[in-house]
């Protein structure tokens, strides 16, 4: 289904950098970042911007890509508008990625730049030099801090095109290798306002960010949205419930981006009703859906409603909200962004297209779209298609236009709002010597949202553990990807055709559980 025309308020906001500059010229004195007791307002904020972009500069990156293993920060949000300020690609890399995982982005990427955390350099500095990586930049308590040009009175003037990159944004993959998403300065300056469309912001909003700013998610509800309203962005290192809803009341949030995990954990907290949420006005949840019972009890606690939207980072990343002026459906994902087409297809073809109420892949088309992953043609072909993105996601209509997520075509579990792909854990798990083949699948968790399991065969005579198991899949994947438990087995089932039976291990996880 086809949403409305999307009605740009201001034609100078052709890139988020702009957006950042038209915050600093408005507002020069309103407070713009918060981290702890460091705080920045606009005119310091694009300063600092346009003195690392310079720096940034003098070092080659215009043109070529900076890449930055950064948590919530200060540091974080100047590195990430300073590398767009300076006209290169920003490749934004989670800290909670292994150092399997970083070298493999790292080799892909082929950043010219390379940003991290000082905590992380020991780590980082080998993997860097042999991925070729010219400049190492460590910032962050006892080294740099990035907000050393905030007094300076730099001013951003040397802008980026509209169909300039300006993300690589790495997710996983279903065959076991992590996918970098292009996305141009235009796909993702269009979105904020194709957002703002469904769920406008006040002016000088406070927005909550705990989620992390190098996901997908954390830069488009966080830093983005922040610049484009002339917010105050109130930066978390992580999500810890006490420290959440004590910086709702301390920062006096009015806009709070979560997840399922999010308003779950909170809610089972016991400082959850003595918060005072009176300044929290809109709540916005993606990943996965919550269910009418958490909504419900969340909105007459809070007084706020959670609107749940949809997106993928191969689609800038926002496709689809419950808009502000209209229905709340609970269990859907809203409409279709401004200037957006959504339509469901059939599995065989992917080219019939069904009507409400029928079941079948998603497909979208839009301004926001990527141009396709990097160095992975195929993929990129087998994605792409006729100009759709097909999601892998299988959704059906009501008769509103309100979309609903029934499944997922492809092999992907939801883990506390993160995209965890069974392959590549199956691939972390064959690497140990011992293990002749490995599968994973999801079990429903109410915190987490989906769990990870998984079940190994040995090689014959090899001998290992669930325990020695876990050890090797934590030194290979993020934590989040860790299956929650590993079940040596001697045999996986198989189908009919020798393949491995998942129906079966979910089963099997199903029985375990309960």
């Amino acid at each position: 289904m086809s949403a409305p025309r999307l009605q740009i308020p201001d034609p100078a906001v052709t890139t988020v950098v702009h957006m950042l500059a038209r915050a600093a010229r408005g507002g020069a004195g309103a407070e713009a970042l918060v981290d702890g007791e460091r705080r920045l307002d606009y005119a310091e904020y694009a300063s600092c911007v346009a003195g690392f972009a310079r720096e940034l500069r003098g070092l080659g990156a215009r043109g070529g890509r900076v890449a930055t293993v950064l948590g919530n920060s200060i540091e974080a949000c100047v590195a990430a508008y300073g590398a767009l300020a300076a006209g290169a690609q920003h490749v934004p890399l989670n800290p909670l990625y292994s150092p399997r995982e970083l070298d493999l982005m790292l080799r892909d990427a082929a950043p010219g730049v390379l940003i991290a955390d000082a905590a992380l350099e020991a780590g980082l500095a080998p993997l860097a030099a042999a991925a070729g990586v010219a400049h190492l930049i460590v910032v962050g308590q006892g080294r740099r801090l990035l907000d050393a040009w905030h007094a300076e009175g730099n001013a951003l003037g040397d802008f980026p095109d509209r169909d300039d990159p300006a993300l690589l944004q790495y997710t996983g993959g279903t065959t076991g290798r992590p996918k970098g998403v292009n996305l141009t300065h235009g796909a993702i300056a269009v979105n904020v306002l194709q957002r703002e469309g469904l769920l406008p912001t006040r002016e000088a909003e406070r927005i909550l960010c705990m989620m992390p700013v190098s996901h997908s998610y954390g830069m488009a509800m966080g830093l983005f949205l922040a610049a484009y309203c002339g917010g105050a962005l109130v930066l978390l290192p992580r999500y810890v419930a006490e420290e959440v809803l004590a910086a709702v009341e301390r920062e006096r949030i009015s806009v709070f981006p979560g997840s399922p995990t999010v308003f779950t954990g909170l809610m089972a907290h016991p400082r959850f009703t003595a918060t005072d949420w009176g300044t929290v006005h809109t709540c916005y949840s993606g990943a996965s859906a919550l269910a009418e019972e958490t909504l419900r009890r969340w909105r007459d606690a809070v007084g706020a409603p959670v609107y749940e939207g949809y997106g993928q980072t191969e689609a800038g990343p926002v496709l689809s909200f419950n808009p502000v002026r209209g229905p709340v459906n609970s269990g859907s994902v809203g409409i279709a962004v401004p200037d957006t087409e959504i339509q469901i297809v059939d599995l065989d073809t992917g080219t019939r297209v069904l009507p409400c109420g029928e079941r079948g892949e998603i497909r979208a088309r839009g301004p926001q779209i990527m141009q396709g992953y990097r160095n992975l043609p195929q993929e990129t072909a087998q994605t792409l298609r006729d100009g759709w993105l097909y999601t892998g996601d299988i959704g059906e209509f009501d008769a509103d236009g309100y979309l609903y997520i029934r499944d997922r075509k492809k092999d992907m579990l939801i883990v506390g709002g993160y995209n965890v792909y069974p392959r590549e854990v199956e691939e972390v798990l064959m690497m140990h010597p011992a293990v002749l083949e490995a599968a994973v699948v999801g079990i429903s968790d109410d915190y987490r949202g989906e769990l990870p399991v998984a079940y190994v065969a040995l090689r014959p005579a090899a001998r290992a553990d669930g325990g020695e198991l876990l050890a090797h899949c934590r030194a290979n994947l993020a934590r989040y990807k860790v299956p929650a438990r590993i079940a040596v087995v001697d045999a996986l089932p198989k189908t009919s055709v020798a393949k491995t039976d998942k129906k079966t291990l979910r089963q099997w996880a199903a029985e375990k559980v309960s």
